[in-house]
């Protein structure tokens, strides 16, 4: 089991993305995500998205919103409980990140990029403003067999 941390910093039209393309044996390799990681000892969601945010991109989060838990449920890794955040307000400056390539991508052209099946779900609820939700995902390998929102079958 692991606990991890998503954001989304938003600047107009566009979300702050990682091309995850420079680590080996990625599970996440060649995808665009958000910005995050794992939770270290004692940190809470705010703490660890706060210092991942940072770490991956010099950026210092100013205004910021928990927007919901996505359960990651699969048959090749452990279970996962990803607290998801939105962004809208920093200070710093960018500097590389040793995970992937950042670049800012317009919301209307995200969903063409590779992403995970279930990003669309949630990604589709930060932009319909949901309030804050459960979301399960199910996986086998890359393909999206479930998903709960709020513990209702949606898929």
């Amino acid at each position: 089991m692991q606990y991890t941390t998503l954001c989304y910093l938003e600047c107009g039209n566009s979300y702050l993305m990682l091309h995850r393309v420079k680590k080996e044996h990625d599970l996440n390799q060649g995808k665009w995500l958000g910005i995050g990681g794992k939770f270290q000892d004692a940190e809470s969601p705010e703490d660890c998205v706060l210092r991942e945010c940072f770490e991956e991109t010099g950026l210092t989060l100013t205004e910021y919103r928990y927007r919901g838990l996505v359960t990651f449920v699969s048959n090749e890794a452990p279970t996962e409980y990803m607290h998801l955040f939105t962004a809208s307000a920093w200070t710093g400056a960018p500097h590389p990140c040793d995970e992937g390539e950042l670049a800012w991508i317009e919301k209307a052209a995200l969903r063409s990029l590779p992403l995970w099946e279930g990003d669309h779900i949630f990604l589709d609820l930060l932009e319909q403003n949901a309030p804050f939700f459960s979301l399960k995902l199910r996986y086998e390998g890359e393909r999206l067999v479930e998903a709960f929102l709020n513990g209702t079958q949606i898929r």
